[in-house]
C-alpha cells in the first residue's frame, strides 16, 4: 500500500477517535480478617452497596463511617491483602433471579453449586432487602397449604401467604416436616425454595437426593450457605431466599419458602456485628436483631389482584435450647409469625412422631385456611384431643374413671395414635378428612390400639380402590348428602372388616 493511503487512513481514524473517560471510585483495604475489612476512599459509597475486590471478590459495604467504611466479604478472605484496590460497582446486593433456578443447587449469590455443568442464565437482579408489600396490596389468607401431616392440616392449618414458625429442640423433627410439606406439593401449583443456613454438607446432600427421588426437586430450589462458608453467606442466603421468592411471585406464582434455621442466622449476624464493633446488648446480640427478621418475614404475604396476585408462604425453623421458647431470638420470631408449631422433646422420645404439642402450638389464620370438609370434622377432633390432654395427667393417679372419663381418654389415646406419621409419607387431604370423620363417629373406639396403624392402611386401601369418586367429592364440598355418603361407606369398610375377622 503506497504511502499516501496509510496517511489518509491514520488521519481518519484520528478523526474518527472518539475519547471515553472510565471514571471508577476507588478505595484501598486498611484492615481484613474474619470476613470483614475495613476500607479508606469511599466516600460516596452506599449502603449495602456492592463491592469489588481483586480476584473477582465480591463485598459488601455494611458500616458507613465517616473516614472509613466496614464491609463484609463474600468469598474467601485469604487472598486479600491490606492495600489491595477495591471498586464500587453502584449496585446494591442482589440476586440473580431466572426460572432456570428451579431443580437446582445455588449458594446465597446464585452461583451453581450442585455439580452439573448447566450455567443458569439470569433473566433479572433482584435486590435482596427490599420492603414488604403494604397493607392496601395485600389480601386475607383464605386458601390452604397442604402439608400432609395430619395433625396440622386438622388442627393447625397453613394458609397461602402466612408465616408458620416451626419450633423446637434440635433433634425433634423440624426440618422432616419443612421437607414433608415440599413433597407434599407435588402437583399444587407451588414453587418451593428450601434455604439451608449453617447447615452440615452431608444433611443438605441427604435433603437434596430425596428431594430428587420423591420428584420435589421438579419445583423446588435450594439455596446452601454450608457449616463450613463464611458468616456472610449465611447472613445473606435468607433474604436471596426471599429476593427469588418475589421473583415468582410477581408472575402471580405462589410460592412456599423454608428458613432453616434462622437461629444460625441470627448468630451469624451477632458475629458480623461484633467484627464490625457495633453495640451489643441482649445475649450480645445488636440491637436490631428484631428488624433482621421482622424485614424478612414481612415479606411474605398473599397481593391482592390489583397488585398482581400470588403469595408467598413462609415456614421459619427456630432451634430452642431445653424447650425454652421464652429466650431472645424465639420470643422475637413467634411475635413476629402468624403462629408457630412446637415440637416437644419428652413427645419425640415416647415414639410420637411428628412431635407436634397441640397444645402449645397454633395457628392465628386457622380455619380459613381449610377446605370446608376439614373445617367441618377437624373441630371435634381438636376439642376431643384438648379434653384429653387435661385428664392425661390425671387419669395416672385415679383409680377410679367414670365411664365418660374413660371414653375419652380412650378415644384421645387412639386419636394420637393415628395422628402418628412416618416422615416422607404425606396424607391425601381426602384420605384424612375419611379417617377424622372416622374417629370423630365413634368407629374407631372398638379398634385396639396396636392395631390401629394397620386399620388406617387398609381403611385408605379400601377408599382408594372402591370410593375414589367420594375422596374427589369431599375436596370439593361438604353438605348433607356427601356427609351421609361418606357414613355409609365407613359403615361398609367395617362390615366388611368384621367379616374378615370373623372369617
Amino acid at each position: 500500500m503506497p504511502i499516501e493511503d496509510l496517511i489518509q487512513n491514520l488521519k481518519k481514524q484520528i478523526d474518527n477517535f472518539k475519547p471515553e473517560i472510565d471514571i471508577n471510585e476507588v478505595g484501598e483495604v486498611v484492615s481484613v480478617g474474619d470476613g470483614i475489612v475495613r476500607l479508606s476512599g469511599l466516600k460516596n459509597c452506599q449502603s449495602f452497596e456492592m463491592l469489588k475486590f481483586p480476584n473477582d471478590i465480591l463485598g459488601v459495604a455494611l458500616n458507613i463511617e465517616q473516614d472509613f467504611v466496614g464491609a463484609i466479604l463474600l468469598g474467601d478472605c485469604e487472598t486479600i491483602r491490606e492495600g489491595d484496590i477495591v471498586k464500587r460497582t453502584k449496585r446494591v446486593l442482589s440476586f440473580p433471579a431466572s426460572e432456570e433456578m428451579i431443580g437446582r443447587v445455588v449458594n446465597p449469590l446464585g452461583q451453581v453449586i450442585d455439580g452439573e455443568k448447566k450455567e443458569i442464565k439470569s433473566t433479572k437482579q433482584y435486590p435482596i432487602e427490599k420492603n414488604a408489600p403494604g397493607v392496601m396490596a395485600r389480601e386475607p389468607v383464605s386458601e390452604p397449604v397442604q402439608t400432609g401431616i395430619m395433625s396440622i392440616d386438622s388442627m393447625i392449618p397453613i394458609g397461602r401467604g402466612q408465616r408458620e414458625l416451626i419450633i423446637g429442640d434440635r433433634q425433634t423433627g423440624k426440618t422432616a416436616i419443612a421437607i414433608d410439606t415440599i413433597i407434599n406439593q407435588k402437583g399444587q401449583n407451588m414453587i418451593c425454595i428450601y434455604v439451608a443456613i449453617g447447615q452440615k454438607k452431608s444433611k443438605i446432600a441427604r435433603i437434596v437426593a430425596k428431594l430428587k427421588e420423591t420428584g420435589a426437586l421438579e419445583y423446588t430450589t435450594v439455596i446452601v450457605a454450608g457449616v463450613g462458608d463464611p458468616a456472610s453467606f449465611s447472613y445473606v442466603a435468607p433474604y436471596s431466599g426471599a429476593a427469588l421468592s418475589e421473583f415468582f411471585m410477581d408472575q402471580g406464582k405462589d410460592v412456599l419458602i423454608v428458613y432453616d434455621d434462622l437461629s444460625k442466622h441470627a448468630q451469624a449476624y451477632r458475629e458480623i456485628s461484633l467484627l464490625l464493633r457495633r453495640p451489643s446488648g441482649r445475649e450480645a446480640y445488636p440491637g436490631d436483631v428484631f428488624y433482621l427478621h421482622s424485614r424478612l418475614l414481612e415479606r411474605a404475604c398473599r397481593r391482592n389482584k390489583e397488585a398482581g396476585g400470588g403469595s408467598i408462604t413462609s415456614l421459619p425453623i427456630i432451634e430452642t435450647q431445653s424447650g425454652d421458647v421464652s429466650a431472645y431470638i424465639p420470643t422475637n420470631v413467634i411475635s413476629i409469625t402468624d403462629g408457630q408449631i412446637f415440637l416437644e422433646n419428652n413427645l419425640f422420645n415416647k415414639g410420637i412422631r411428628p412431635a407436634i404439642d397441640i397444645g402449645t402450638s397454633v395457628s392465628r389464620v386457622g380455619g380459613n385456611a381449610q377446605i370446608k370438609a376439614m373445617k367441618k370434622v377437624a373441630g371435634q377432633m381438636k376439642l376431643d384431643m384438648a379434653q384429653y390432654r387435661e385428664i392425661e395427667a390425671f387419669a395416672q393417679f385415679a383409680s377410679d374413671l367414670d365411664s365418660k372419663t374413660k371414653e375419652q381418654l380412650d378415644r384421645g389415646i387412639r386419636i394420637v395414635e393415628m395422628l402418628k406419621q412416618p416422615q416422607y409419607f404425606p396424607l391425601l387431604v381426602s384420605h384424612q378428612i375419611a379417617i377424622i370423620y372416622a374417629i370423630n363417629n365413634g368407629y374407631v373406639d372398638t379398634v385396639d390400639v396396636d392395631r390401629i396403624k394397620d386399620w388406617q392402611k387398609k381403611f385408605f386401601d379400601f377408599f382408594d380402590m372402591s370410593k375414589k369418586e367420594l375422596l374427589d367429592k369431599l375436596i370439593k364440598d361438604w353438605n348433607k348428602e356427601i356427609e351421609e355418603e361418606l357414613k355409609q361407606a365407613i359403615q361398609e369398610f367395617i362390615r366388611k372388616e368384621n367379616n374378615a375377622d370373623s372369617n
